[in-house]
């Protein structure tokens, strides 16, 4: 477990990366609608708007 900032920082990131991938398999197979992968990604990260324009989840 990570005792110092930068190691919990880079623990935070590897898991986001992880959720965003695991999001867009999801969009793939159509489990999942945009609407709701879309409010995902906003609780997720900060950046989420930038994902959700980049993706095509939102017009």
């Amino acid at each position: 477990m990570p005792s110092n900032e930068r190691g919990k920082e880079i623990k935070r990131r590897r898991h986001r990366k992880e959720k965003f991938t695991q999001l867009q398999n999801r969009l793939k197979k159509e489990t999942i609608s945009r609407e709701v992968a879309a409010e995902k990604l906003r609780k997720l990260t900060t950046g989420a708007e930038t994902v959700i324009e980049n993706w095509g989840l939102e017009s």
